[in-house]
């Protein structure tokens, strides 16, 4: 296997970390943004010690010039970047009668704008070398719809639009464009939500239980294999028959 230098956007929350780990584990040269240095540092201080050795960059994705610059920093830092995880993801949530205009505009900046902002310092390297994975993480919600979360909804179904079109553009170049879209995940922020209301989310998803980061860190690294190079322009679900749209 080639070892190729991977960004994952928001790889220090709880899918990001597993992505960046499971790429680690790969044999990749795994890199991450931030925004907050002493969160971050102690972040990756903690993955040194089990073992990762992973290159953080600041940089808000939501930002067209920090987030080039962030990518010009990885780049120094590790080499040009052949595989790129659009992971970074916020929500705002409220119905949409009672939404503001920032609540709308941060969610589509970070969730959506910043596949813009970081893909397109990438793109033309990928395209040069003839080789380049890129993969959104989408959301069922982006599927299916959520009852207060228009912002969150639109961004996510957005990202499979770029995603679609993207892939045609590059398919020729040696790059892929995929999406996955997982369900309910169990990240730090769904424990906190109280048992019994994960419990009744549990009860509506056939396989009978929420999902494991490291499962949507599986499908990526599926996606970003050396093997996966004719698929290209598919959305993943990952929802445990949560939702079963074809």
């Amino acid at each position: 296997m080639t070892t190729r230098v991977a960004l994952v956007t928001g790889g220090i929350g709880g899918i990001g970390t597993s992505i960046c780990r499971q790429l680690a584990q790969a044999g990749h040269r795994v890199a991450t943004n931030y925004r907050d240095r002493a969160k971050a540092e102690a972040w990756q201080a903690a993955q040194k010690a089990d073992g990762f050795d992973f290159v953080i960059a600041s940089g808000d994705v939501s930002d067209v010039a920090a987030a080039e610059a962030m990518v010009r920093e990885v780049e120094a830092k590790a080499g040009p970047v052949d595989i790129l995880i659009n992971n970074a993801g916020i929500t705002r949530d409220t119905t949409f009668h009672k939404m503001s205009a920032m609540q709308w505009q941060e969610v589509i900046n970070t969730n959506l704008n910043s596949c813009f902002n970081v893909t397109r310092p990438v793109i033309d390297g990928m395209r040069t070398r003839k080789w380049g994975r890129i993969v959104q993480i989408s959301s069922i919600n982006g599927q299916k719809g959520q009852y207060g979360q228009a912002n969150y909804a639109a961004s996510k179904a957005g990202m499979h639009g770029f995603t679609i079109s993207l892939a045609q553009e590059n398919a020729k170049f040696g790059v892929t464009v995929n999406t996955v879209s997982p369900g309910y995940v169990l990240t730090e922020m769904v424990r906190a939500v109280p048992e019994d209301v994960r419990a009744k989310i549990a009860a509506q998803i056939p396989v009978g239980r929420l999902g494991e980061p490291e499962e949507i860190a599986y499908a990526v690294n599926f996606l970003v294999d050396e093997r996966a190079s004719w698929i290209t322009g598919a959305n993943l679900s990952i929802n445990g028959g949560h939702y079963m749209g074809w």
